[in-house]
């Protein structure tokens, strides 16, 4: 990777900040008439605390506004009103499906753990110094990740999987905050081994010690498979691998390799784990349950919510994704979107994660340090990786898995570890933006 054609001009921080401010403004107000427009929908009303979902969002907004002016302020100004603008709108759909469900209401919860994701936000923008700092903990990254995969094996599973940890009435995913471990790990062993893996021909294999990673990464994910049943997981982890080991030696070759190693264990998995092997059948036959007489299944459900919004869709409050049932607020939010959305809307969300993706892959290129080049290439990949697969299930594309759609689906786990996730591209974008000698500091 090289920073010659990507870096771009010196940012004014004043002028970076003002454009995210008013950036923010808009991220706020959108959410804000989306909550509007879900009681207009269902009573008729406004619903009477409107403005104070404007202003609890507005006031979190301006708090992390204010972290980065202070500490990141030439940092791209598009991460953070992205981020405001997709958690706002998972709050809302969140409560419009809590109408639905009164018995279990979700939508204070995931305001209580964005609030909690913001608060980490300040703090990891304003405490961490420099990037550099994380790849002094690369090994002590990556134990801890290992240590909170395999920790929810010994937990009850909860919807066939066993990624979940509860302790009363708290429960979260370990695995949301694995990967951020092993994005740093991954970036620190790939900075300094990627000119091994880079120099290695078609007749040689690199040396032991440098391809060991490569087969540990690869039996850890269907490890994760086989043990927790979680397609998702083992699916996000060896694709982060795969796609930084790309970006981090340029060779072709080792994508081939990836995508040869996950689909045999997957295949294997899928063939032999019941689970897993329901969740393939599932999408190989959607309609099966109703030529059987069952009634549609969760992914039947999904592709006619999709099917109903058809390109304005019905408007928010209006739809009937509430059928699809336990999972609806989590693994298919996204129908719930495309439903009351429309195309046109749901093709807006997916384009807001495309431009995050795609300025978190811009901070990588204008970084002038392997380490900090692949952690903000990792971090995007995070991102990118989960809004496929996430997509890609709920409309069919690919087997279904448990994953969160960053931001938007209820999860405290998954919109803990999204905000933590921005901030450090907020801090790398600081440091790709900052002119030459300042950047050193």
């Amino acid at each position: 990777m090289t920073a010659s054609t990507c870096t771009p001009a010196p940012a004014s921080a004043e002028s970076a900040r003002g454009v995210e401010l008013g950036l923010l403004v808009g991220a706020v107000l959108v959410p804000t008439y989306g909550y509007a427009a879900v009681g207009l929908a269902r009573d008729g009303a406004v619903p009477p605390d409107v403005l104070g979902y404007g202003a609890g969002l507005g006031a979190l907004a301006l708090f992390a506004h204010l972290a980065v002016r202070l500490r990141a302020p030439r940092a791209d100004p598009l991460f953070l009103p992205i981020a405001v603008l997709l958690n706002g709108l998972g709050l809302v759909l969140i409560y419009r499906l809590d109408l639905e469900t009164p018995d279990s209401v979700a939508a204070p919860a995931q305001l209580v753990w964005s609030t909690l994701g913001v608060g980490l936000f300040v703090v990891a923008v304003t405490l961490l110094p420099h990037h550099r700092v994380l790849q002094r903990y690369a090994y002590l990254s990556v134990t801890a990740a290992l240590a909170l995969m395999v920790v929810p094996v010994f937990f009850p599973a909860v919807n066939g999987a066993r990624i979940w940890i509860r302790l009363g009435e708290l429960s979260f995913q370990p695995g949301e905050f694995a990967k951020i471990l092993l994005a740093v790990f991954f970036a620190a062993y790939l900075a300094a081994n990627r000119h091994a893996l880079a120099r290695t021909d078609r007749r040689r294999l690199p040396p032991g010690r440098v391809l060991a990673p490569v087969v540990t990464v690869w039996l850890v994910s269907v490890g994760v498979l086989v043990l927790e049943r979680d397609l998702g997981t083992s699916l996000l982890f060896f694709g982060l691998f795969v796609v930084m080991l790309y970006v981090a030696t340029g060779r072709t070759g080792w994508i081939a390799v990836g995508l040869a190693l996950a689909a045999a264990g997957a295949f294997a998995v899928g063939a032999l784990e019941p689970h897993v092997h329901g969740r393939v059948d599932d999408w190989l036959h959607p309609f099966a349950s109703i030529e059987a007489g069952q009634g549609p299944n969760q992914v039947a459900q999904s592709l006619f919510a999709f099917g109903a919004g058809g390109m304005l869709g019905t408007g928010l409050g209006l739809g009937h994704s509430a059928l699809i049932g336990f999972a609806v607020k989590s693994d298919f939010i996204l129908a719930t979107a495309g439903e009351e959305l429309g195309l046109v809307g749901l093709t807006g969300i997916l384009l807001l994660y495309a431009l995050l993706v795609a300025r978190g892959l811009r901070a990588g290129l204008s970084l002038r340090d392997p380490f900090g080049q692949l952690l903000a290439v990792g971090l995007a990949a995070i991102v990118a990786l989960q809004v496929f697969v996430i997509t890609g299930g709920v409309t069919g594309l690919i087997p279904l898995t448990g994953m969160a759609m960053p931001f938007l689906a209820q999860g405290g786990s998954s919109v803990v570890t999204n905000w933590i996730i921005v901030a450090l591209l907020i801090r790398l974008s600081d440091l790709a933006r900052t002119p030459g000698p300042e950047a050193l500091r």
